[in-house]
């Protein structure tokens, strides 16, 4: 059902992709607050737009009705990749989107979305919420006037989408390929053609062939979006995304007007919903991916170790020139490269350690 309102619904958000000329302002009536989200995504996107839309409803049941949040999708209000400087502006009161989107602003804040050969999931909520990552959050979103909170994480992603076979690192040259955030400055390095498109245009440059191929997210968005109906090769793994974190950010002057229950109503839902979403994508990446081979054809194939090498020499290429940035960029790489080794020190031995022991052939259930 999620994906048949999906189909029916995203193309009529993309009609709307101009600033809406006035908004009116946040509902204040017998001590209710009214807030405005624009958001990224289409209408009834599974996990993304639908992700919105569960935490608005837990907003207004756990204040009983008296905080209400009204979603806006992408390209109803305002354009798909603008909801940021909406929401820095006032024009509207909190967004749901991905930071890296965004890194003409900074380039910090692809450390706060993703990374290539970055973070997972749970060492990405690990660092926001214990490592200090969520602090030099704050305090760069501040910069922008916004108070921003992880809502959601994909988990590790696909390498996306291709017409054609890549082999070799001379496959990849003159590509024209759809990567946003640190990933697509990486794949541009080695001689693709890089866009940024914002979701709702995907399909279609993959159909009038404005571009090659294109990463999304994983078997169970992708295949809702529909790209095996253009291009049939799935690649694997996602290195550029190995746990894209999605936030919701709030006008700083809205944030701070609202009531401190109010405000942990907000903290308690957001840390739900990043729990929810990523459960959802575990629980359904399997069987889209089933679904993606076996009824619809589509080809699996793995990334060559010339190429994951090449991918990750150039992104240590990429990351070592964030460290020469502004101030605020370099203490959010320190940062984050120092949580980076925690993390990959500690996996060795615990998740990674188990991941190979249960891949062992040995008689498990039936």
């Amino acid at each position: 059902m999620e994906r048949r309102k999906f189909l029916a619904t995203a193309a009529a958000g993309a009609a709307g992709a101009a600033m809406a000329a006035s908004f009116p302002a946040p509902g204040l009536a017998q001590g209710k607050r009214n807030l405005r989200m624009v958001m990224t995504w289409p209408k009834n996107s599974p996990a993304l737009g639908t992700g919105a839309e569960r935490l608005a409803k837990r907003i207004q049941e756990l204040s009983e009705g008296k905080l209400t949040v009204k979603l806006y999708a992408g390209g109803e209000l305002v354009p798909p990749l603008e909801v940021f400087d909406a929401v820095s502006s006032g024009a509207a009161d909190c967004y749901h989107s991905a930071s890296y989107y965004f890194q003409g602003k900074s380039k910090a804040l692809n450390f706060f979305t993703t990374v290539p050969f970055g973070l997972t999931a749970s060492e990405m909520a690990a660092w926001l919420y214990y490592g200090g990552g969520q602090e030099l959050w704050d305090e760069l979103a501040g910069q922008f006037n916004l108070k921003p909170f992880p809502v959601g994480n994909t988990g590790v992603q696909m390498g996306g989408w291709f017409a054609k076979e890549i082999n070799t690192l001379d496959d990849l040259k003159g590509l024209k390929y759809r990567m946003p955030g640190l990933g697509g400055e990486v794949f541009r390095r080695l001689g693709v053609a890089v866009s940024n498109l914002p979701p709702q245009e995907i399909l279609p440059a993959l159909q009038s062939g404005a571009i090659d191929g294109t990463e999304w997210v994983g078997p169970y968005i992708d295949l809702a979006f529909g790209f095996h109906k253009v291009a049939k090769y799935y690649y694997h793994p996602g290195i550029h995304e190995p746990g894209s974190n999605l936030d919701f950010s709030v006008n700083l002057d809205v944030w701070k007007s609202l009531t401190p229950t109010q405000q942990e109503i907000i903290r308690t839902a957001t840390a739900a919903e990043t729990q929810l979403m990523i459960a959802e994508f575990d629980a359904r990446n399997s069987d889209a991916l089933d679904t993606l081979v076996n009824k619809h054809g589509v080809q699996l194939r793995q990334f060559s170790d010339d190429i994951v090498n090449a991918i990750g020499t150039a992104a240590g290429q990429v990351m070592a020139e964030m460290a020469a940035a502004d101030d605020i960029t370099k203490r959010v790489y320190a940062s984050y490269i120092d949580f980076r080794k925690k993390a990959m020190r500690w996996s060795r031995y615990g998740e990674k350690a188990f991941l190979d022991a249960r891949m062992l052939p040995f008689k498990y259930g039936d």
